[in-house]
């Protein structure tokens, strides 16, 4: 029986198979950066005081192109509150999972729609932006800094304030007392 031998390379010694196997350990020469073709200047004397072009001022180039702005989406999410007859057992299931399953065909009565981030009726806000998207102060009674400040009750005309003593509701001592720890 005889074997077949690769001639092996006079510089490293391996075969071309070796040579094909080992070639990822060999560091690759870096690419030379391709040089972009400047264009001539202008012979204008005042053109150089004045200002430089872009490509002089800039040697990676002019910008890039500015990528178009992505406007949010601020159309409503309608969604409907709906009256549906249901039988005993479904309703069991929708009382304990807070969800049931609606028979195909079913016809159901929307008692209302709105959306659901601004919660306005439909027939009120149907081709505007959704308020809630925009700014939902609307939700928690408007503007909080410009909300009215809770009115002190006036004590009757025969009533004296007695000033009571200071409690101490922070540190070591108010947990010795019992202001944060319940009595025993």
């Amino acid at each position: 029986m005889t074997t077949a031998t690769a001639p092996l390379s006079p510089e490293t010694g391996r075969s071309h198979l070796q040579e094909s196997l080992f070639a990822w350990l060999e560091p690759e020469a870096p690419p030379a950066p391709a040089k972009p073709a400047r264009p001539a200047p202008a012979p204008a004397p005042e053109a150089a005081s004045v200002a430089q072009t872009l490509w002089e001022s800039d040697p990676a180039g002019p910008p890039a192109a500015p990528e178009p702005e992505t406007k949010p989406d601020l159309s409503h999410v309608w969604v409907v509150a709906a009256t549906i007859e249901v039988t005993p057992k479904i309703a069991s299931v929708a009382d304990y999972r807070g969800s049931f399953k609606a028979a195909e065909g079913q016809r159901i009565e929307a008692l209302d729609v709105y959306c659901d981030g601004c919660r306005r009726p439909y027939d009120e806000v149907k081709g505007d932006d959704c308020a809630a998207k925009i700014d939902n102060t609307h939700l928690i009674g408007g503007d909080q800094s410009k909300r009215a400040k809770r009115k002190v009750p006036t004590p009757p005309a025969n009533a004296r304030i007695i000033s009571g003593g200071t409690i101490n509701r922070r540190g070591i001592g108010a947990y010795m007392s019992g202001v944060s720890r319940p009595p025993r």
